[in-house]
């Protein structure tokens, strides 16, 4: 990776003054909730040439995403952060637009339902019925890519998990960024990362893990991918910030999905914040890494020599 920016190091400065010095501990859920609604009151909007479009796929809400890049048999199917318990993909708006043109994509981004209310499995089935109401409306799999950050990078692997044992079509590819794969909460970089991390600390993970399991394995595979098995899952890149408190959890997964024959790309980009995308507006690297997941997308997600499908029913 080329040299940090100086704009990086402001934001880690910014992110450890605003988020990280927060007493998480003393918030409760719904004023975690009032904080994001203001920040994404202050996301700024896609383009002018972008079109936003709220669906039901399949009973579970989400958002269309296109721009005049977006191919449109191919999707991205994008799962948001949040430990479970906060996050929309309004909060996400400025950063799905950008992976639908870099990924040449419509991006179908996951209104799932969040935990306390809608603990384990609520997300995963969401995600489930998200992915096959794409397919059954006439989308190859093989030119969709699953997606998802932090939480919900975590939800990438439950799902191609959940996908492959129950006989569904796998999806062409798969991008998790800063994933959250271990709930048991076991990776050593939770405790060497604990003070270079300048947006989380060790002790916020367990403050949203009761939550979400409410009485689940935190070991089971569907919650936590890291002790499944990933053999036969498509190919898969991770990203990972070098001081993240959840680098581990990344760099565990690949080692797992390696091991198990699977192609895997894990990049490990210097001193970036967790999920450092979401700054796309602020630091180049985010611009830079965007990129990448497009061109990841793009290659994985190619044309292949198969019959013919059903002419698709259209989606937006």
């Amino acid at each position: 990776m080329s040299q940090v920016s100086v704009r990086s190091e402001l934001v880690r400065f910014g992110l450890r003054w605003l988020i990280k010095h927060r007493n998480h501990r003393e918030l409760t859920i719904e004023q975690h909730r009032r904080f994001i609604a203001v920040a994404e009151r202050l996301v700024p909007d896609p383009p002018v040439h972008t079109r936003t479009i709220a669906i039901d796929a399949g009973g579970v809400g989400a958002d269309i995403i296109a721009t005049p890049d977006s191919e449109p048999d191919r999707h991205v199917l994008f799962l948001h952060g949040g430990a479970f318990i906060i996050g929309s993909p309004n909060l996400y708006r400025h950063l799905t637009w950008r992976i639908a043109s870099a990924a040449r994509a419509r991006v179908l981004a996951v209104d799932y339902r969040l935990a306390p209310e809608h603990p384990f499995p609520a997300a995963l089935e969401d995600a489930l019925t998200a992915y096959n109401w794409l397919v059954t409306r006439g989308t190859r799999p093989s030119r969709i890519a699953v997606m998802g950050d932090s939480a919900g990078g975590g939800l990438v692997f439950s799902l191609m998990l959940r996908l492959r044992d129950e006989g569904h079509p796998l999806p062409g590819a798969a991008v998790a960024l800063s994933p959250w794969t271990d709930l048991a909460l076991t990776g050593t970089s939770l405790r060497l990362n604990a003070t270079c991390d300048p947006m989380l600390s060790a002790d916020d993970p367990p403050l949203f893990v009761n939550d979400y399991l409410a009485g689940a394995d935190p070991r089971a595979p569907y919650v936590s991918p890291l002790y499944g098995d990933p053999a036969g899952l498509p190919p898969t890149f991770i990203q990972v910030g070098s001081d993240e408190v959840l680098r581990d959890d990344a760099v565990r997964m690949a080692d797992r999905m390696r091991a198990a024959g699977c192609h895997v790309e894990l990049e490990i980009w210097p001193r970036m914040p967790h999920v450092w995308h979401v700054f796309v507006p602020l630091i180049p690297e985010a611009r830079r890494a965007i990129e990448r997941v497009g061109a990841f997308v793009q290659e994985r997600t190619g044309y292949e020599a198969a019959a013919p499908l059903a002419p698709s029913a259209p989606i937006m």
